[in-house]
């Protein structure tokens, strides 16, 4: 059968013969095109060469480890990574995270569960509009609108720009500054702070983060949103203790500090 031209490009890279052919199978059903890759090196060169839309990512590769591909795989592609391991340390996931994966998950998996986080991930709001060097990802415009909300955009002259004191967010181009320097955001982070910054009155539940973001059915991975706000303080320069941007609101979630503290 040819490969449809218009299809998701999924990267499986994993070293185990069946648990890649069971994400094979995962993943053709969800409607992905999928390429393998035996080992790390393989895979950072397949990603560099054929800008994936997802990757799955093993933790434990012969050559060289999951963590250390996602770190090398992050400057050159927006694709969503999901980290596989047979680990259930939780210092895994959390490592996993913060270097640039989306999600984590542990061996063995349900093919329905994975299908179920993928599909998540991908109904999560997009801009229509991108930086014509990003890599093309997410669902389709007609998907997008029926499946999640778009970001609300604060009242700018310049359409698609929300600002917040020296916080400056285009959500078209998905370009982030900071007192006018361009701040690298994953996919996640970004998306966190332009939902912040778009209601920066607002209180914003870890619940309604994960659902706007991730996508319904991740309301029992709160740890998500703890640490991806954290990476995203941490681009932002934030001192915890007296924060100029994020504020934690204790049992709730989080909300913008007024601009006036920056």
């Amino acid at each position: 059968m040819t490969p449809d031209p218009d299809a998701r490009v999924a990267l499986i890279i994993e070293d185990d013969a069946d648990v890649r052919q069971l994400l094979v199978m995962t993943l053709g059903m969800s409607g992905f095109t999928t390429i393998e890759a035996e080992n790390g090196r393989q895979g950072v060169a397949l990603v560099r060469d054929r800008q994936p839309d997802l990757v799955t990512l093993d933790l434990n590769l012969p050559d060289i480890d999951g963590v250390e591909v996602c770190r090398q795989i992050r400057p050159l592609t927006d694709a969503y990574v999901i980290m596989i391991t047979a680990r259930q340390d939780e210092i895994d996931r959390l490592i996993g995270l913060e270097i640039g994966a989306d999600d984590f998950v542990v061996k063995p998996f349900s093919p329905r569960e994975v299908g179920a986080r993928v599909n998540a991930m991908f109904r999560r709001p997009r801009s229509t509009v991108r930086n014509p060097s990003q890599p093309l990802v997410g669902t389709d415009a007609t998907e997008q609108q029926s499946t999640a909300p778009a970001l609300t955009v604060a009242a700018d002259p310049v359409a698609g720009m929300l600002t917040h004191g020296s916080l400056s967010i285009d959500t078209e181009g998905r370009i982030a500054s900071l007192d006018g320097v361009e701040v690298p955001l994953t996919r996640i982070e970004f998306d966190l702070l332009a939902t912040l910054v778009s209601g920066p009155r607002r209180v914003w539940q870890r619940e309604t983060l994960l659902s706007r973001i991730w996508g319904d059915g991740w309301v029992n991975d709160q740890h998500l949103v703890e640490v991806h706000i954290r990476n995203l303080r941490k681009k932002l320069g934030e001192d915890t203790k007296a924060p100029r941007f994020i504020r934690t609101v204790r049992g709730v979630g989080y909300r913008m500090m007024p601009p006036s503290a920056d």
